[in-house]
């Protein structure tokens, strides 16, 4: 065989791996599931932090889908009541965003936190990983509800081995021009920072998950 010859086998070869590795390829489908904050509250749908997120997970070449399931004014109870036929068979991974409005309204620290638990274990028994996205409570609760419910998070990622997010506002709490006028949704340029913020965690947990 001459080296030109040689020279298109090879090229031919590389050629159907590629392609055959481009079949193999899958588009991940991911729920955020959560409140207000998720659904995006007073936003056009493309400006929801979930369209955000994909639109920045697609501009680095990572080929997902992020389904918006939040529903405004959702409590902890709330999601737990729906989350079964709310995350369809097939997703691949769901955000965890919730107890926003539990600590708004002084909801029991203990009760939220047993909600958010339950929902982890119910997702992990269909197979379906977890990235938790964490929430702070106001702090006009008081210090002892502070330090209770601030706590949740990081508990249930370890003892349930799931990712978590620390607090699903970091850079948008406190900065009116990345706030509604309402002072506690974020704006498009909130969402748009919400999504930088948590992209590196999210990106660790899509490639957690399996191909």
């Amino acid at each position: 065989m001459t080296f030109k010859a040689l020279g298109t086998v090879l090229f031919a070869a590389l050629t159907l791996l590629l392609s055959s590795q481009s079949s193999d390829a899958r588009t991940l489908n991911i729920v955020a599931f959560g409140d207000s904050l998720t659904a995006g509250y007073q936003l056009p749908p493309g400006e929801a932090f979930p369209a955000r997120l994909e639109a920045l997970a697609k501009s680095k070449g990572l080929d997902v889908t992020i389904t918006n399931a939040g529903v405004s004014g959702d409590t902890t109870a709330d999601g737990l009541a729906r989350i079964d036929w709310s995350i369809p068979d097939g997703t691949d991974g769901v955000i965890l965003e919730l107890g926003a409005n539990d600590a708004l309204r002084g909801l029991s620290p203990e009760d939220s936190q047993k909600n958010l638990e339950t929902m982890i274990v119910r997702l992990k028994e269909r197979g379906i990983p977890v990235l938790l996205a964490g929430i702070l409570a106001p702090p006009n609760m008081g210090a002892d509800y502070e330090a209770k419910f601030n706590g949740t998070y990081k508990a249930l990622g370890e003892k349930h081995d799931v990712a978590v997010y620390p607090f699903f506002l970091d850079g948008v709490t406190l900065n009116a021009g990345l706030q509604l006028e309402d002072g506690m949704h974020p704006n498009g340029a909130g969402t748009k920072i919400m999504a930088e913020r948590i992209f590196p965690i999210f990106e660790t947990f899509l490639k957690s998950l399996p191909q």
